[in-house]
């Protein structure tokens, strides 16, 4: 199942308090990108990032979830979260991400 652009527009409107948050459609799903690095993305109309380990410790209780068959497992994050939340969490993880290696 393909995510919506309605769920994709939600979620952006919750991370709407950060900076450079952008998406790139792929397969029916959305990376998102923060700061030009992948947090994350929405797959099935679920918001998953990377298990990194600032986010598991902003998120203990979160649980983890496949994006796909054959990918590594993400962290489920609740849309419904408030937006200082978002910022907090992304603020939190960008660090930990890798770059991205130019092509």
């Amino acid at each position: 199942m393909a995510s919506s652009k309605e769920y994709l527009e939600f979620v952006l409107e919750r991370l709407s308090g950060l900076e450079d948050i952008r998406y790139r459609a792929m397969m029916g799903e959305y990376i998102l990108y923060y700061r030009d690095k992948i947090v994350g993305g929405i797959y099935d109309n679920r918001l998953l990032i990377k298990p990194v380990k600032s986010a598991k410790k902003l998120m203990p209780d979160a649980r983890y979830e496949l994006p796909y068959k054959g990918a590594k497992e993400m962290l489920f994050v609740d849309p419904e979260q408030s937006c200082e939340f978002f910022r907090e969490l992304f603020d939190a993880i960008y660090d930990e991400l890798p770059i991205l290696k130019k092509r």
